[in-house]
């Protein structure tokens, strides 16, 4: 297969050249302007951040890709499906508002926020999986499988489960509608080691199902009522909760990839991401550590494949930030070194499973040709 260009471009700038102007020109570059957007409605799928978490991308950015948009034609609005877990996007009446509150709106955006899966996460479209091997069908918002063109804004990040959170996690997961996020998630739940359990109840704090109950000072997880989020994985901070599953990360990693696939067939698509606050976790924790990597720069693609392992790439090649969990753990006596910064931030994740089955199944390539921009 041939390979994918993916445009990148830092977040050095001049005088007179703010970094929304650098980012419309790194689209520009990319081929957006290919599209047509004229009269056509575009979905700009993106993350808008759980309240208390400031790691997501700011509303400037956002903005820019709207701007950029409207003057090639094209009606954007900003879109995210509703979570599976209690929090601040679990319907949309909060999920609009927790979206206010951290700054998006019309006003800061140039265009307005609609919920994909409704009111309640119900309002959804099943459609075919292209070449899939895990789901036949994927459940999505409707308003993504209503919008003429898919763009996703990413920001790109790590995550407790699947490595990275970037474009196939933005558009696979982040499209799903709550059921589809359920299918998603189902092959396989987590249990305590009762051993390692300090009974801090973190765990039972992120849980999005109320599975979790204390029996003889130890956490149980009720696998009957556990939806298998991961979320108390990521929460524990004494590495008591795992998944003996192993391939049920994989097999969440290649579903994302297949949402992926369900979303942009038949349609224009187009993706950016933005590494910079690497936070080591979710988007949709309630907080966010300091990051893990410096700021890198801002890429973007037709190729959502390619534009994941290009990010993955310069990820690692970074230099870690000392004070960081990453840097923490990178720094601890007798840490088992992976040489792998989503392992060393995270040790239960997988990731490339998701690249390679992305590719495997015709969603892009990882064979890519870096374009910088200046």
């Amino acid at each position: 297969m041939e390979k994918s260009k993916v445009y990148f471009t830092d977040f050095r700038t001049r005088n007179g050249v703010s970094q929304g102007m650098k980012l419309q020109k790194l689209c520009r570059k990319a081929g957006i302007e290919g599209i047509d957007f004229t009269g056509k409605f575009v979905a700009i799928k993106m993350h808008f951040g759980e309240l208390g978490n400031y790691a997501y991308i700011r509303p400037n950015y956002v903005k820019a890709v709207a701007d950029l948009v409207k003057e090639l034609g094209g009606k954007p609005f900003l879109t995210d499906c509703n979570t599976l877990y209690p929090g601040s996007r679990k319907n949309a009446v909060d999920h609009l508002y927790n979206a206010e509150v951290n700054g998006f709106n019309s006003v800061t955006t140039g265009c307005y926020v609609i919920i994909a899966d409704g009111l309640k996460g119900t309002d959804e479209a099943e459609v075919p999986v292209p070449g899939g091997e895990y789901c036949e069908t994927a459940k999505i918002g409707r308003a993504l499988y209503d919008a003429d063109v898919i763009l996703s804004l990413s920001h790109f990040k790590g995550h407790e489960m699947t490595g990275f959170g970037g474009a196939i996690k933005n558009i696979g997961m982040g499209g799903g509608s709550r059921a589809g996020k359920m299918l998603q998630h189902n092959e396989g739940k987590p249990v305590v080691k009762a051993d390692k359990c300090r009974t801090c109840k973190m765990c039972a704090k992120e849980c999005g199902s109320n599975a979790i109950s204390y029996e003889s000072g130890k956490a149980v997880i009720d696998q009957d009522i556990c939806k298998g989020c991961g979320r108390c994985i990521g929460a524990c901070p004494f590495d008591a909760i795992h998944n003996p599953n192993d391939s049920a990360t994989e097999a969440l990693c290649c579903k994302m990839a297949e949402y992926t696939a369900a979303i942009v067939a038949g349609k224009p698509a187009f993706h950016i991401c933005l590494i910079m606050d690497v936070s080591p976790n979710c988007d949709c924790h309630s907080e966010n550590d300091a990051a893990i990597l410096p700021n890198i720069g801002m890429l973007a693609s037709f190729d959502p494949v390619a534009l994941d392992q290009a990010c993955a790439d310069l990820c690692l090649a970074a230099e870690p930030v000392r004070n960081s969990q990453l840097g923490d753990h990178l720094a601890t006596a007798g840490w088992h070194h992976y040489h792998d910064h989503f392992f060393d931030n995270n040790p239960n994740v997988r990731w490339k499973e998701t690249l390679e089955h992305g590719e495997k199944i015709g969603l892009g390539t990882r064979a890519y040709e870096l374009v910088k921009v200046r």
